[in-house]
């Protein structure tokens, strides 16, 4: 007799799933001839040679779809499923298994989890407006880990989900208010970049503390809860991947910081084994094209999903909602959405962020998109396919050209007007916050990539990326960055002037990020750290930072200087930023501007104070301008400013109030 159809119906949620005394188990496998559950005790090795059993076969619908509801089963069982195709037969990992046994993958069982088993203390978080978002990326396995003595035991080993929560409150006091590591979920080995996933429902095993190794972790998590008033966990709740990765994110939403994932849909694997989704039905033919979840054309090493299937779509959109309400996820960043475009996925991404809007409209979703139309990443259908913000190139590329070009020495004329152009919204985008910026990130600094592209340190001084024409340089920017229009990204280390390329294997000491720098052994690290700081702040202080107003009413491109004015529209709240690559500085209040308002603006940043701080000899206006000339440069007043040499200086009417 096949296993119970109770609790069994087209509407039983894939997976295996605790309900009433026991849990249903459901998977899509057309082509089975027979699908089996293999429940085991905890710890307990699959036996190579298992027999059927025909209490364990689940029944399978007119859809292709096999279930069962095993009476017993509890939090922390574990399954396989033995699939009968019309090839092989053999074990499979459930394709919506939440946690993985933590040794032995891909010869591995999955485990039966209560969603719910985490006792949340986020209740008061509210993530940050989209436009307000300031993002740091970086990778889990190579950020940060460090023993009990300070000794850095990142070499040999992937940091953990736990080891990041020594950085949260460093996080915190930097300003920015999201954190987006690249990809979370099980792929192939100890280390990758994470996009060549293999189990998109299951957090990365290697990213794990295991028992044995709990307790000093468990100490530090219940540190940071006590500091918020919170019940401290026990260490049953702080085991296995999936309590650790949400322990991390619960920590970041009580330090005011939200949490994006990066998630892969446009394709899985960088190779797969015999027990992964790909041939989840063991059919006869080892042909791409007879595997149920994925097309023959091949992505990253890896295959791209069948999206003219409605199977597919909704497991990728169940994917998505899953991180979104099991674990609190406050945003998604959607890996190579051009590629989910090219193969038919037009329709899927609709339904993906019509989806998720509906379930957590203040979920941001960000899409690598670059479709000829960029713009129709972001607007709704049937016109676009939905996303809130989409990545851009142009203030990447155009700013990298400018710090380039000051390379060349003194007398050099920069072109400043492609990244004027640059700053204003990307053709066709609604509103200005809907782009994505950045001047580092994951894949421009990757070491093992033919194309790499230098750290901005390096870049603004190849012969020596601590020089003062490296500092003062990045220091400039970093400073455009952060106050032009849009969502800006920041990439592990930049805001303390890492100059290295990175790499995701422990291996690579030599490419990690240099943390003992900004701890206290390089001063230009401190230093440039206090102006990210204090530069990200300020940019939460000054709404006209973030707002949608923008002038570029300033290029000299001789004197290599470029004016911007912010505002508020309909408001006010006006900013001037000023950024200067010339060598020399313009002294006694030389150098005229236009202005948009006459009368009293306060210097609120000068980017001079920061080297060597404090800079004792910084130029700037103390105690601010007063704008009581001309119109100049279309804006209807003008005042004389000094401008330090390759500076970024801020004037505003008023000190901030967010």
């Amino acid at each position: 007799m096949p296993a119970s159809q109770q609790y069994i119906d087209s509407h039983t949620p894939l997976g295996a799933n605790l309900h009433n005394g026991g849990a249903t188990f459901r998977t899509w496998a057309p082509g089975a001839q027979e699908v089996y559950v293999v429940l085991q005790d905890p710890g307990e090795n699959a036996p190579s040679s298992w027999q059927k059993n025909p209490h364990d076969l689940l029944t399978k619908d007119s859809n292709g779809y096999w279930g069962g509801y095993f009476p017993g089963v509890t939090n922390g069982t574990e399954y396989r499923f033995w699939v009968v195709g019309s090839g092989t037969s053999g074990f499979k990992r459930d394709p919506y298994a939440r946690e993985l046994q933590l040794y032995g993958y891909p010869q591995c069982n999955c485990i039966v989890r209560d969603a719910n088993s985490y006792p949340w203390h986020d209740q008061g978080f509210h993530a940050p407006a989209f436009n307000d978002l300031v993002v740091y990326q970086f990778h889990i396995g190579v950020f940060f880990a460090e023993d009990a003595h300070g000794n850095d035991i990142r070499p040999g080993r992937p940091s953990k989900f736990l080891d990041v929560v020594d950085r949260i409150k460093y996080l915190a006091d930097l300003g920015i208010n999201a954190i987006m590591p690249l990809p979370l979920n099980e792929f192939q080995g100890a280390n990758s970049l994470g996009y060549n996933a293999t189990d998109i429902f299951s957090p990365e095993m290697d990213y794990s503390v295991d028992g044995s190794n709990l307790v000093p972790y468990l100490n530090k998590v219940n540190a940071l809860l006590a500091e918020k008033q919170c019940l401290p966990l026990t260490s049953d709740q702080l085991s296995g991947q999936i309590n650790q990765l949400k322990a991390l994110i619960d920590l970041c939403h009580l330090h005011g910081i939200a949490v994006i994932a990066d998630v892969v849909y446009n394709h899985a694997g960088g190779g797969f084994d015999e027990q992964s989704m790909h041939f989840f039905d063991r059919p006869a033919s080892s042909d791409n094209k007879d595997s149920i979840y994925f097309l023959p054309d091949g992505q990253a090493g890896g295959l791209v999903f069948a999206f003219w299937k409605q199977e597919v779509r909704q497991f990728l959109i169940d994917n998505a909602r899953m991180l979104t309400t099991e674990y609190h996820i406050d945003g998604l960043r959607y890996d190579e959405v051009t590629v989910i475009d090219q193969h038919g996925g037009w329709t899927f991404c609709g339904d993906l962020t019509n989806t998720i809007r509906f379930i957590k409209p203040k979920a941001v979703q960000i899409a690598e998109y670059w479709g000829t139309e960029r713009w129709r990443g972001v607007v709704n259908r049937p016109d676009g396919m939905g996303f809130d913000v989409g990545y851009s190139e142009s203030v990447r590329e155009t700013l990298r050209g400018v710090i380039a070009q000051a390379v060349n020495g003194a007398g050099t004329t920069i072109n400043f007007d492609p990244l004027k152009h640059a700053l204003y919204p990307t053709a066709g985008f609604p509103a200005a916050w809907k782009t994505f910026h950045n001047i580092e990130n994951h894949d421009l600094l990757y070491d093992d990539h033919d194309d790499k592209k230098p750290r901005i340190p390096a870049l603004a001084d190849p012969g020596n990326p601590r020089s003062w024409y490296a500092r003062s340089r990045s220091r400039v920017a970093t400073g455009l960055l952060l106050t032009a229009p849009g969502v800006p990204l920041l990439f592990m280390g930049q805001e303390f002037l890492e100059d290295k390329w990175w790499k995701d294997d422990p291996h690579a000491s030599h490419l990690f990020v240099w943390w003992k720098g900004v701890q206290g052994a390089d001063k230009h690290a401190v230093d440039h750290h206090r102006f990210t700081r204090d530069l990200i702040w300020l940019r939460r202080k000054q709404p006209a930072l973030r707002g949608e107003g923008l002038n570029v009413f300033h290029t000299n491109n001789p004197s290599r200087v470029i004016a911007i004015h912010r505002w508020l529209p309909g408001i006010g709240r006006d900013v001037v930023i000023i950024a200067n690559l010339n060598e020399s500085t313009f002294y006694n209040y030389s150098y005229r501007l236009g202005f948009p308002i006459a009368g009293h603006w306060e210097e609120v940043f000068n980017s001079d104070i920061y080297d060597n701080f404090f800079n004792v000899i910084s130029q700037g206006n103390p105690g601010g301008i007063t704008a009581n000339g001309p119109g100049m440069h279309g804006l209807p007043s003008s005042a004389g400013v000094t401008l330090p040499a390759n500076s970024i200086l801020i004037f505003a009417r008023d000190r901030g109030d967010g």
